[in-house]
């Protein structure tokens, strides 16, 4: 495990081989400090031979308690055993000084020459060797503790993410039945009104349209150049049921075609527009669709039909659930009673919340 890189980097949660090196060195010479005499004469040679024991005892503290660390992770790796875990391993590196220090000195006096006693002053003097272990060993658990937390919060965020995407798939696949209903309609009254012909243009249009739908049923957002294509192309299906009687005024820049839109969403304010006004020569229908100030605004005047065709009740209350989950600006609905107007807000890549701003692109 010391040597694996990998291992290191699973357990520790970083490659800690260069934090160990220079950790055992500058614990090996504040110990060697510590225990050397103030008083007496120290040579050159009895220096380095007394940073050399301290240098071994340090290697030995080090790997002892490295290896516990790791121990106690693998058994506590819960974030409620912390405390346990926590505690008992600064335990256990008190109890590791303390007897790596009993254990080197004992085989050292075996050496002739050397006179290494344990005793109470020596006991003491292990105290700031102890804190300076303990307090070594915590930087360890701060880096475990801070990656752990960004895993848990990124486990969370998909975790997050993963239910609105399902939310916005319901969403999504309710708005396409909902444009299918409402176009059989038309299609019906094409067929009471007007030559078989003009139905056969109309199916050939209404393929198009589908084909926009296949290519971008499986998107949150599109660019509004996408949507406005396939708004247009709704639009000249409804003119050919309504002729000059249903007219729509586009004021579009063309700096704004690139800025994001839910799919569906022009396309659904011109259908539910259509469908709940009267559309004759005597009462035309106007609608107006322009950008300001980066929101998208369809605008008509209302004159209710006496009798309303049967509704889903899905158009304005899925586009507001998928602005909602997509993005923090909402859309606006404005009803006086002679206009009906609905601003969308027209999104910037970097304006979508953060969990779902590349769930397409």
């Amino acid at each position: 495990m010391v040597f694996n890189k990998e291992k290191r980097i699973k357990y520790l949660g970083f490659d800690d081989f260069w934090f160990s090196v220079v950790g055992i060195f500058i614990l090996s010479v504040v110990t060697a400090y510590l225990f050397s005499s103030s008083t007496a004469v120290v040579y050159p040679l009895e220096m380095v031979l007394s940073w050399v024991v301290s240098l071994l005892f340090s290697t030995v503290d080090w790997l002892v308690n490295r290896g516990v660390m790791i121990f106690l992770r693998r058994k506590y790796p819960a974030f409620n055993d912390d405390a346990k875990r926590i505690m008992l391993f600064f335990l256990t590196i008190t109890f590791t000084v303390v007897f790596v220090d009993y254990v080197g000195g004992a085989l050292l006096s075996l050496i002739p020459g050397i006179n290494y006693n344990v005793n109470v002053s020596r006991l003491k003097m292990l105290l700031p060797i102890i804190l300076i272990t303990i307090m070594t060993m915590a930087i360890y658990e701060a880096i475990y503790y801070n990656i752990r937390l960004q895993k848990s919060i990124r486990q969370e965020e998909r975790s997050k993410q993963a239910i609105v995407q399902a939310q916005l798939d319901v969403l999504r696949n309710q708005a396409q039945p909902h444009f299918f209903f409402n176009t059989l309609n038309t299609l019906r009254d094409i067929i009471d009104q007007n030559p078989r012909e003009d139905a056969k243009k109309f199916v050939d249009k209404l393929s198009d349209i589908y084909r926009f739908l296949l290519e971008a049923g499986n998107a949150n957002l599109l660019p509004l150049r996408d949507e406005l294509k396939f708004a247009k192309a709704y639009i000249h299906i409804q003119s050919e049921r309504f002729g000059t009687n249903l007219v729509v005024n586009w004021e579009i820049p063309e700096t704004s075609l690139n800025f994001r839109i839910v799919p569906m969403s022009l396309q659904l304010l011109l259908e539910n527009a259509i469908k709940h006004n009267v559309i004759s020569k005597a009462k035309p229908l106007s609608i107006e669709v322009f950008v300001n100030n980066d929101k998208l605004t369809v605008e008509n005047n209302i004159q209710p039909k006496s009798t309303q065709l049967p509704s889903t009740k899905l158009g304005l209350a899925n586009i507001q659930k998928r602005y909602a989950l997509i993005s923090d600006t909402s859309i606006e609905i404005n009803d006086d009673g002679n206009r009906f107007i609905v601003t969308l807000p027209l999104i910037k890549v970097s304006e979508q919340k953060p969990n779902y701003e590349n769930i397409d692109y």
